[in-house]
């Protein structure tokens, strides 16, 4: 298996050096059957979403139908064509969390971060999006920040909340410029 190599195409990763992370993924996955959905998810970690260009790219190597490429995509929620911030907000719609005001917390999400579902802010530091359950129904209503779980989250909390991962930000942008 290819190893993921975390790269996010930025300024300090060119458009061909993450083309070319790919180019060495497609080798090693060409003659596997069932690679696609693995080619994917390596091709998201290096470029951070999926672009036309490279849902092109894989469809024509893997020698499959771009309509088969693109179905997977859009299919699982994981997958996104668009660019995702650093931090990705998941707020739980399931029964449990609904319930219990999870859209009363997406609500406060969308205001805070000034987007919508499926959109990332500005700045590329959020991305918000939603989920159907998250397997914690009895602390409810839950949001994920990446792999962070926030449990029983009030309206009123989210601005606390998004405090914690934007302070991280700046210590990490003072310390970038020491």
């Amino acid at each position: 298996m290819a190893k993921e190599q975390p790269c996010l195409c930025t300024e300090e990763v060119s458009e061909q050096e993450c083309m070319e992370r790919l180019e060495s993924v497609l080798k090693e996955y060409k003659d596997k059957p069932d690679a696609l959905i693995p080619v994917l998810q390596i091709a998201q970690t290096i470029f951070g979403y999926l672009p036309e260009h490279v849902l092109k790219k894989i469809s024509r190597t893997l020698d499959k139908p771009y309509s088969e490429v693109a179905g997977v995509v859009s299919f699982y929620s994981f997958f996104s064509t668009v660019p995702r911030g650093k931090y990705v907000v998941r707020v739980c719609l399931g029964t449990a969390c609904y319930v219990r005001g999870g859209n009363n917390v997406l609500g406060a999400l969308k205001k805070e971060l000034s987007i919508d579902v499926g959109e990332t802010t500005e700045d590329r530091l959020f991305s918000l999006d939603v989920g159907r359950c998250f397997g914690a129904c009895g602390l409810a209503p839950v949001i994920m920040i990446n792999d962070d779980v926030h449990q029983r989250v009030k309206p009123a909390k989210i601005a606390e909340i998004l405090k914690e991962y934007r302070t991280v930000e700046e210590k990490e942008a003072i310390a970038n410029d020491k």
